[in-house]
């Protein structure tokens, strides 16, 4: 696993050494990163469930202003904090430790987030998940949703609009925009 592209490009990133954690491919992840291009320079940007942190690293790798990960798992915490370090990244992020719903509620008032990014386990409800989100999302920002291509996400939820969905192998992306009012 690496840095794809951006001031940090080729930059080795930790794996975890358990089960359980399914790291966004190298492939995937530079093409969502194809796509979000024109929207990441000065973006705050969420990763919900944010694993090793190569998400959000990516992000702020390509010139997002500041990334909030979000990991409830200690080890997973861990290894984001130390990714983090050995990509010399000591500013313009934030790490919680929390479910993505309890981290929702925390972040509610705050400044909207540009883009999140959501990557959590195959076997989690998309409708849940993406509904807590919708209230974090700027009115212009998108949110995106992997999952498997076994799983059916919906075309609405809340205020999220499915735009577009990406598929690659067994991964699929589905983003969602704010239903415009």
């Amino acid at each position: 696993m690496r840095v794809i592209a951006g001031s940090l490009k080729g930059r080795r990133l930790k794996a975890p050494d358990w089960d359980g954690l399914r790291p966004t491919s190298d492939k995937l992840r530079e093409t969502l990163f194809n796509i979000l291009a024109p929207r990441i320079a000065g973006a705050r940007v969420l990763d919900a469930f944010a694993g090793t942190g190569a998400l959000g690293i990516e992000a702020l790798s390509r010139g997002a202003a500041w990334v909030t990960f979000i990991e409830q798992d200690r080890r997973a915490q861990a290894l984001i904090e130390a990714n983090l370090a050995q990509c010399r990244i000591d500013t313009g992020y934030t790490v919680l430790r929390a479910s993505t719903a309890r981290a929702a509620d925390q972040l509610r008032g705050q400044t909207p987030f540009d883009i999140v990014l959501m990557d959590p386990p195959y076997d989690v409800p998309p409708g849940p998940a993406l509904a807590d989100m919708a209230s974090l999302v700027a009115a212009s920002g998108i949110v995106v949703f992997e999952h498997s291509r076994r799983s059916e996400v919906p075309m609405e939820i809340g205020q999220l609009v499915r735009v577009r969905q990406v598929i690659s192998g067994d991964s699929v992306l589905s983003l969602y925009e704010l239903r415009a009012r």
